[in-house]
């Protein structure tokens, strides 16, 4: 055979091989991932029950950032990396992290983190579910949500709420929250990220894997933002053997820093 035709022929037989192997990675890449069913309860619902906890900074800056003392580095939790603030807003979430050290009441005096913030606080809670109610324990401050599955509206006339009022339903396996209701106290985060008392907050929990949660939280807010905007995150199943919820009593320390900075006489 000439020695142009056994090039030839090598060539081919080599492209023949490469094609083969891609042929099943490019077989996965097209065909569709299949759809996970998620746990069931009694009632035929998606079981959330069990202690979930993120691996994220988002406490510190749901946008990204960079490390500094006190501050590790992330990346950030908000669609587009974008908070749509309005302008005398933005100056004020400026002055807000000038003052962070004093002015995030969640983490200065242990209050209440609110809603979307208790979901990544760096800390576990618990979903226990059932078929009229959801309950959310948190292990930060002992926070704590009732949610009715009944289809009730928000009550009207009550006074605002760190945590506000919390009602949910299912869209197909995803579990929806919608939550109202909050006073103007509480921080998205330590880096002055804030809210009004117009707050509007539409939460999702959507079951992924038996021990992975998407969760998604949209914010309304017309007051401060100029648009409704989002933030998503996954949430992890703790899965060591006997992992319960413990007791954060920060206050106590916080309250003994404080004193202790009185001047004895």
């Amino acid at each position: 055979m000439p020695r142009w035709k056994a090039s030839i022929a090598g060539a081919a037989a080599i492209l023949a091989v490469l094609c083969l192997a891609e042929f099943p990675e490019a077989a996965r890449r097209a065909a569709p991932a299949p759809q996970f069913t998620p746990p069931r309860t009694a009632d035929g619902k998606p079981n959330f029950n069990g202690l979930w906890q993120v691996l994220n900074t988002a406490n510190w800056n749901i946008q990204d950032h960079s490390g500094e003392l006190g501050v590790p580095p992330g990346q950030g939790v908000v669609e587009g990396n974008e908070i749509p603030y309005q302008p005398w807003a933005l100056a004020k979430k400026q002055d807000n992290y000038a003052k962070r050290a004093t002015g995030d009441l969640t983490e200065s005096e242990c209050f209440l983190p609110g809603v979307p913030r208790a979901t990544y606080m760096p800390y576990p809670f618990e979903i226990v579910q059932t078929p009229s109610s959801i309950a959310i324990r948190y292990e930060f401050a002992h926070a704590f949500r009732t949610i009715p599955m009944n289809g009730s509206p928000h009550p009207e006339g009550f006074p605002p709420a760190w945590m506000g009022d919390s009602r949910g339903r299912w869209d197909g396996d995803t579990l929806v929250i919608d939550a109202n209701n909050f006073n103007d106290q509480t921080w998205f985060d330590r880096a002055g990220n804030f809210h009004s008392d117009a707050l509007h907050v539409v939460e999702r929990y959507a079951m992924v894997s038996p021990d992975h949660i998407v969760y998604e939280a949209t914010i309304t807010d017309p007051k401060v933002f100029s648009r409704p905007w989002k933030m998503s995150m996954p949430l992890y199943r703790r899965t060591e053997k006997n992992v319960k919820l413990l007791e954060y009593e920060c206050v106590f320390y916080r309250q003994e820093q404080r004193y202790s900075r009185v001047p004895l006489k």
